[in-house]
């Protein structure tokens, strides 16, 4: 069964097919990673509340945390006003970034200089 065509005519996808999707820590905010999906990836994840993406690299589905046990119970899930983008809330099991950090956003930290 495929996505729902409600759901499927308010996305806004890549030349590829493809939405990005953000991915949160349900509880506490924490920004964990950034993926991209597809309607079927989304459909997947809907369905069944394991985080499925698309891989660019590997041209294939992948489910997080089916190889490194780092699964992602999905939680919640919204679109952004402009169908452009994915929310996932997640409750993370282990490192979220395939590097084995909690979150794909705390190794490069760039500076910020002092506003205007």
């Amino acid at each position: 069964m495929p996505l729902d065509q409600k759901i499927a005519d308010r996305l806004k996808r890549t030349a590829d097919g493809l939405v990005p999707a953000v991915v949160q820590q349900h509880d506490t905010g924490e920004v964990l990673m950034l993926a991209w999906m597809d309607d079927e990836a989304l459909h997947r994840t809907l369905t069944t509340g394991r985080a499925t993406y698309w891989s660019r690299s590997r041209r294939s589905y992948w489910v997080k945390g089916e190889t490194s046990g780092h699964v992602q119970h999905v939680r919640h899930v919204a679109l952004d006003c402009d169908g452009d983008t994915i929310l996932l809330k997640v409750d993370q099991v282990g490192a979220a970034c395939h590097t084995g950090d909690r979150t794909c956003f705390d190794a490069d930290v760039l500076p910020v200089g002092e506003p205007l």
